[in-house]
C-alpha cells in the first residue's frame, strides 16, 4: 500500500516535471517567434487543455480516477523542481539552437535568393526594357502630337476671334 503511494507520488512529480517542461516549450514559442495577443491567448488555451489532459490520464490511468491531495502537492513539487533546476538549461539551450537555425535558414535562403535575382535582371533586360522602351515613345510620340494638336486649336481660337473682331 505505501509502496504504491510512494509510486503514485513520484508519477505526479513527473507529470509536475512534464507540465513545466510543456510551460518552457510555450515559452520558447514566444521568446523564438513574436506573436500576436491572439495567438497568445490560442497558446494559452492549449497549453491548459494539454495540462488538463496531462493530469486527468495520470488520475485515471495510475489511481483509477480517485483525487488524492498529495498528487496535486507532488505535482506542485514536480513544476518546482523542475522550474528551479531544470527550465534554466532547457530555456538556453532551446533558444540557441532556435537561433543557430535561423542563422542557417536566413544563409541558405540569401544563397538560393541570388540566383533567383540574377534571373529577374536577365528577364527585366531581356522583356521589360524593350517594352518601356516602346510604351516611353509611344507616350512621347501622343504627348508631342497633343502638343501640336492644342497649339492648332489655339490659333484656331484666335484666327476665329480675329475673324469676329473684323466682321463687327
Amino acid at each position: 500500500m505505501i509502496y504504491t503511494q510512494l509510486q503514485l507520488f513520484f508519477i505526479f512529480i513527473i507529470d509536475g516535471l512534464l507540465i513545466g517542461l510543456l510551460f518552457d516549450f510555450f515559452r520558447i514559442l514566444r521568446k523564438s517567434m513574436k506573436t500576436s495577443d491572439f495567438m497568445t491567448y490560442v497558446e494559452d488555451i492549449l497549453f491548459w487543455i494539454l495540462t488538463g489532459f496531462i493530469i486527468l490520464y495520470s488520475i485515471f490511468v495510475y489511481n483509477n480516477g480517485e483525487i488524492r491531495l498529495f498528487m496535486f502537492f507532488a505535482m506542485i513539487i514536480g513544476i518546482m523542481l523542475y522550474w528551479l533546476f531544470i527550465s534554466k538549461f532547457i530555456l538556453k539551450i532551446s533558444l540557441n539552437i532556435i537561433n543557430l537555425i535561423k542563422k542557417v535558414f536566413k544563409i541558405v535562403l540569401n544563397v538560393i535568393k541570388v540566383p533567383f535575382i540574377f534571373f529577374i535582371k536577365i528577364i527585366k533586360k531581356v522583356f521589360l526594357r524593350p517594352i518601356l522602351f516602346v510604351i516611353i515613345n509611344i507616350r512621347n510620340y501622343f504627348t508631342k502630337y497633343f502638343k501640336n494638336f492644342s497649339n492648332i486649336l489655339k490659333k484656331q481660337k484666335i484666327s476665329n476671334k480675329i475673324v469676329k473682331n473684323t466682321k463687327n
